[in-house]
């Protein structure tokens, strides 16, 4: 897998003259790495693309198919495109249909997602496109039929567009595992997968040519101009916390006045609803602003996304939902409300803007607090220095596992020790144990033995031959009705009264909704008038002054390790707080006057009291979820030591824990041996495994999300969950489904590996301050909305009025803040 560095403008190869004529009536040359893949092709090669935004990978990977279906334009599947989302695949299949159409090509594109209607879906079955643009998830319903061999046999080329944003994760399992399939039926295939943002080039060419006869090349295209990226310099003081970065939004808005069109990226969909909503009220020159979110009806989103790529929109406020490959060519700006959380994330929204290599994105970073404009000053110096954030490592899934063989089954009978063979020359599943695969297998033909006395559970049987099939059909439905790997909390359609859908919120908000309560969904303030049928039933509101915001659940983006180590860095760097606003270099100074900084490596930690309690806040860098979990495992201690813990919020930056006693010698509470006893009796304890294994059996096909004729509700799906767990608990502790929870949970809510990796490295290097009052770097953390209480005690109120958080603030040092601007 040697790199190929490609970068200048060379004379096009020999193309076919509708290409070359195409070519020439715009004034283009292929780009050296376009030319790359062209011979690539030619060669039956399968390529890794890196390249940034705006320099044809799109381009790049479609033109070899094109020239090919050109030459022998034979009905049939050449091409599957394979993008992480139905967004995306749709933007491309607009994008592609031009160049077909002016060169005559007569090539057939589709796309198929869940969107695309049942009757279209089922005539590409039997009258397939040459290019058929798709999701990891329609993929694997597609090779769970029977035709797949037929539909498939005769492909040629799969490319898997953003492949960093899909290695890595369960999604990644299920199209790594799909495309072994795929080379067991279509072996003369080759893979392409572009990139714009890799930190490891060469694990990404071997995820995606695992199991082929010859590894991928890589292909680095030349760089592009760098970005041009500022942080917005807001009239309002800079608040300490929240994250909605209302207090900069006056500034937000005279700058979409003065763009042609930009795209406004928040982190999640509250915040979408919220900045949207804000906006709004500022919209005094009637600019057309839209917003996008994955849980708006995708006839609204496909609506938003036709009027984004036809001009007519001056900005859109959306999440993650917009990402990735978007090509609108008249935006010029983007926008990031809210820290980004990483420089690859941060690059990847960059480059939704000025969608041509040699001129410079164009973005604006809008901190929501102090800790976040240190964080985006230093992403902005991480995309400087083209540091990007490593794709996680981690093995196969055995849940995804578990879904696939299924799959394989609906398709028709398999032999075990050839879908062994199979999984196994996938990256993700390279090290997996006939043992465990074994395991994986017994569960889904019997549910294991705990479970093998239910006839549900039965789902696989052995023919004459040996070979394992489907029980029976019904179960070949179950499973095509609830393919994937994402697992959203139970959803609750949201509706106008005997009017049209508006999208889906958590079922368990909605619950908490009585009749006549307003919340902001959709870009629009709603009134709830009742429940009927699974669906929220609503009316426009008229107006209301603190509408509810529908929250969901993992919504939340990761703080990743690598920016982390960098805002440590930064607060070590007295030099580099020169550019920030006054407010916050007035922050920093003052902590180093009373306490001191957090250093590059080891852990600061600071006591004090107040209010009658002792406070224990620890600066960690390890973000959220490592947090959470130290501080159940911080309090276990304390409570043991008779320390009388009370209470903890965790933040990506810091934990504070308040007791009723004071914290002599932290140096005992933050032993790695916490993560032995103390870890697995909070885990039996809490309900945190029992929500992974939810996940788990949702995914592994244990638990029906739906059913053929009916739809579960969420407390049911958690009631059958809860059940199954505790009975396999109890009588098969070592069920595959129970390791699988376990690994999730350390992977994603514990962050297992992440605590480690922080507490060893403050092994030995915990410096501790014992400070008569609160420090002024403490005031974020203890500002925090959402704190905990200890083991079932009563809420602590201590802190949940203004005049209350003034005077922490006052107590720091900082008396001349107003609390009305700069709390949230």
């Amino acid at each position: 897998m040697t790199p190929i560095d490609t970068g200048s403008l060379v004379p096009p190869p020999t193309l076919p003259a509708p290409f070359d004529a195409w070519f020439a009536a715009r004034g283009w040359s292929l780009r050296r790495h376009q030319a790359e893949l062209l011979e690539a092709a030619r060669a039956g090669r399968s390529v890794l693309l890196v390249a940034p935004t705006g320099a044809g990978k799109t381009l790049a990977g479609f033109l070899p198919s094109l020239v090919a279906i050109a030459e022998d334009p034979r009905p049939r599947l050449h091409t599957l495109y394979i993008s992480p989302l139905k967004a995306l695949a749709v933007d491309i299949h607009r994008n592609l249909e031009a160049p077909i159409a002016e060169m005559g090509l007569g090539v057939r594109a589709e796309t198929r997602t869940g969107d695309t209607p049942a009757s279209k879906r089922r005539r590409q079955r039997s009258d397939p496109p040459h290019l058929l643009l798709t999701t990891p998830e329609s993929l694997a319903l597609l090779l769970s039929y029977p035709d797949a061999g037929a539909l498939f046999g005769e492909l040629a080329c799969v490319v898997v567009d953003e492949a960093h944003a899909l290695a890595g994760t369960k999604r990644g399992d299920l199209l790594a595992l799909g495309l072994a399939r795929l080379a067991a039926l279509a072996p003369n295939a080759r893979r392409v997968g572009l990139s714009a943002t890799v930190a490891d080039p060469p694990m990404l060419a071997r995820w995606l040519s695992a199991g082929l006869s010859r590894p991928a090349d890589i292909v680095l295209g030349a760089a592009g101009a760098k970005p041009q990226v500022t942080i917005v310099n807001p009239a309002a003081r800079v608040p300490w916390s929240g994250h909605g970065a209302v207090h900069a939004l006056p500034e937000v808005y005279m700058a979409l006045k003065n763009a042609q069109a930009a795209i406004v990226f928040v982190n999640t969909r509250a915040q979408a609803e919220i900045c949207f909503r804000e906006l709004w009220k500022l919209n005094d020159d009637n600019l057309a602003i839209a917003l996008h979110h994955g849980s708006l009806a995708a006839e609204q989103r496909r609506r938003v996304e036709a009027a984004m790529a036809a001009g007519k929109l001056r900005a859109v406020v959306a999440t993650s939902s917009l990402d990735l490959g978007i090509d609108w060519g008249n935006v010029d700006l983007v926008v990031q409300v809210g820290a980004p959380k990483g420089a690859s994330r941060l690059l990847q929204r960059l480059g939704r803007a000025n969608h041509r290599l040699d001129d410079a994105s164009r973005a604006l970073l809008v901190p929501g607090n102090r800790f976040e404009m240190l964080e985006c000053v230093a992403a902005i110096a991480a995309v400087a220095a083209d540091e990007l954030d490593r794709l996680p490592e981690r093995p196969g899934a055995f849940d995804v596992l578990a879904q696939h063989l299924l799959g394989m089954a609906c398709a028709g009978p398999f032999d075990a020790d050839a879908a062994y063979a199979q999984t196994v020359a996938t990256l993700p599943y390279a090290a997996l144990s006939r043992a465990d695969f074994d395991a994986v297998l017994d569960y889904v033909a019997t549910g294991g033995y705990a479970l093998a006395g239910y006839e549900r559970y039965r789902r696989l049987v052995r023919d004459a031959t040996g070979h394992w099939c489907v029980a029976d059909p019904l179960f070949v439905r179950q499973y095509r009705m609830n393919i994937g790997t994402i697992v959203e909390e139970p959803m609750l359609h949201v509706a106008f009264k005997r009017g049209k859908r508006l999208g889906s919120i958590e079922e368990y908000f909605a619950l908490g909704l009585e009749i006549g309560d307003t919340f902001a969904f959709a870009g629009q303030i709603l009134r709830f008038e009742g429940l009927r049928d699974g669906t929220l039933e609503v009316s426009k509101a008229a107006s209301a002054e603190q509408p509810k915001v529908p929250v969901y659940a993992g919504g939340r983006m990761p703080f990743t390790s690598e920016l982390a180590a960098r805002v440590r860095a930064l607060l070590q760097d007295p030099s580099a707080w020169s550019g920030f606003p006054a407010d916050v270099r007035e922050w920093l100074h003052l902590q180093r006057k009373r306490s001191q900084m957090p250093d590059r490596t080891g852990l600061l930690v600071e006591t004090f009291p107040r209010d009658g309690r002792w406070f224990l806040v620890a600066y960690c860098f390890a973000g959220r979820n490592a947090h959470q979990s130290l501080g159940m495992l911080l309090t276990r201690r304390m409570a043991r030591a008779g320390l009388r813990p009370i209470g903890f919020v965790a933040s990506d930056y810091a934990i504070a824990v308040w007791s009723g006693k004071h914290v002599e010698r932290p140096s005992e509470l933050f032993a790695e041996d916490m993560l032995g006893d103390d870890l697995e009796e909070w885990l039996a304890e809490s309900a945190m495994l029992k929500r992974s294994f939810r996940n788990v059996a949702v995914i592994a096909g244990l638990i029906e999300r739906r059913h053929p004729g009916q739809e579960k509700s969420g407390r049911q799906v958690t009631f059958s969950s809860d059940l199954i767990y505790d009975v396999l608990r109890k009588h098969q502790p070592g069920h595959v489904l129970l390791k699988a929870a376990r690994a999730d949970a350390d992977a994603g809510m514990i962050d297992l590996a992440r605590l480690a990796q922080m507490l060893k490295a403050a092994r030995g290097r915990i410096s501790h301050r014992s400070l008569a009052r609160v420090s002024p770097l403490a005031v974020p953390i203890l500002l925090e909305v959402g704190r905990e209480s200890v083991q079932g005690s009563a809420p602590d109120e201590w802190l949940a009025d203004a005049a209350a958080a003034q005077a922490l603030i006052d107590e720091a040092g900082f008396e001349d803040d107003d609390p009305q601007q700069t709390l949230f």
